[in-house]
């Protein structure tokens, strides 16, 4: 049947009620309210077909951060971007199976994981008339990718040089087993962290998405995919390797002649101009994405794309504020500790039966303090250490989370490898958050000053 001559496009109508109400009371309200008697809005979609929570504001005109249009170009002269390369963070799909904060258990878990997978592919070798995913044994974490390789015919051998470390959440470095078969996902991860390289690049992960608020942090060691939780981490890195283990500039030529031109335009002809680097490009888009005046302005569109930098006045001392935050978060384990309150009053109920304290990592915000155990307490902690936010913890608060004792999910490495326990780590977390704190207080003091140059 064909469509009728005096069809029209669609107008949509919208009329907003409170983000909390229920099912029940929208009805209610629809109900005693007549539908005509309702002051609607119209409303259409922008270019990216986002309907609600539009923008208006100048996020257009800013220079991408990273896109898939220049990660793909060919040719320089393609380029349009700051960033040529940029990566999802690592995603394993068994994290309890090759995370460990200890490398020695972590090499006992890999091995075991190998040495069962090898087996399962012996068994099952020749069969490939069946669905392997009924097949295998779940004594190990098996995914769809793993069961390819059996079908492949691929055995797996043990190195020791995949080893390596891993910013697993922020602030909370661990031991990962990085191999493109096992880690399941490594995406362009081996651009930035080549297995087995003596050098380490800065790069920063970010986290844009509409179930987290936005965040970001600097690290030179390989970042997991849910760096922040709910929303995946993109990386960008300051250089790449090739397959030789080459470094290569990531910071695009098509960039610095932005950044050139725009600086030259700015202090006028006849004046002298420092010579805009790639490193000071890569420190200034670090400082630009803390600035909580911007996160306040591209609030929205930060929640659906990827960042955009501005032009901002003065740009060496953004420069020089992105340099002070990038050696505050890459080297927050060398940092000044925070000189913190330790106070010890011995449990002795729990001694006395031959136990170790009952680990509790519970922080006190309005107390300045944290109960790590049934026996010690961290105190002095500054209001400010806790506004340092990423996503949607503070700093401090991630340390914390992370080093909780919790039963592992996989009934394998609850049953064989669940070893850790706070008590052998307390000292080691104890110095982590005096540092954690350090760099938090220098970060809000940064932070408050970019907001008050942006204004």
């Amino acid at each position: 049947m064909g469509a009728a001559k005096d069809k029209k496009p669609a107008r949509v109508y919208y009329l907003r009620r409170p983000e909390l109400e229920t099912a029940e009371e929208k009805l209610g309200f629809l109900a005693s309210h007549p539908m005509r008697a309702l002051d609607f809005d119209e409303v259409s979609p922008d270019k990216t077909h986002n309907w609600v929570n539009l923008t208006s504001n100048d996020f257009e005109t800013l220079i991408p951060l990273a896109s898939k249009d220049t990660k793909a170009a060919k040719t320089a002269g393609k380029e349009r971007a700051i960033f040529r390369l940029f990566s999802l963070g690592v995603v394993t799909n068994r994290d309890d199976w090759i995370y460990d904060y200890d490398p020695a258990v972590l090499s006992e878990k890999v091995r075991f994981f190998i040495d069962f997978y090898n087996a399962e592919q012996k068994r099952l070798a020749g069969r490939s008339n069946v669905n392997l995913a009924d097949e295998v044994s779940r004594t190990i974490k098996w995914t769809s990718e793993l069961e390819a390789q059996i079908k492949r015919g691929t055995q797996l051998e043990f190195d020791r040089a995949k080893i390596q470390g891993s910013l697993y959440r922020p602030y909370v470095a661990a031991q990962t087993y990085f191999d493109r078969i096992i880690t399941h996902r490594v995406y362009q991860q081996p651009s930035f962290f080549p297995i087995g390289a003596a050098e380490r690049t800065p790069t920063f992960a970010f986290m844009c998405g509409d179930r987290q608020p936005f965040a970001l942090v600097a690290t030179d060691r390989s970042p997991n995919l849910n760096m922040f939780s709910a929303d995946a981490g993109q990386v960008v890195g300051l250089y790449q390797f090739d397959q030789s283990a080459n470094r290569i500039d990531n910071i695009t030529d098509w960039a610095v002649k932005q950044f050139s031109a725009h600086y030259a335009e700015e202090i006028g002809p006849g004046k002298s101009v420092r010579k805009i680097t790639k490193e000071a490009i890569f420190h200034y888009c670090y400082a630009v994405l803390h600035d909580p005046v911007y996160r306040e302005k591209y609030a929205q569109n930060l929640k659906r794309e990827f960042p955009r930098i501005p032009f901002y006045p003065d740009f060496w001392l953004w420069a020089a504020w992105g340099e002070a935050l990038m050696a505050l978060h890459i080297g927050y384990e060398s940092v000044a500790p925070f000189p913190l309150i330790r106070t010890d009053v011995p449990d002795d109920k729990v001694r006395a039966a031959g136990l170790q304290p009952k680990a509790l990592l519970r922080a006190d915000p309005a107390a300045g303090s944290i109960a790590l155990d049934t026996e010690t307490t961290l105190r002095g902690i500054p209001p400010e250490a806790w506004t340092y936010k990423l996503g949607n913890r503070c700093a401090i608060d991630w340390v914390l989370d992370q080093y909780k004792e919790k039963k592992p999910k996989d009934p394998t490495i609850r049953e064989k490898f669940d070893t850790y326990r706070f008590a052998d780590y307390k000292d080691k977390v104890i110095d982590l958050l005096m540092r954690v704190t350090t760099v938090s207080v220098q970060t809000v003091k940064l932070v408050e000053a970019m907001k008050a140059a942006s204004r």
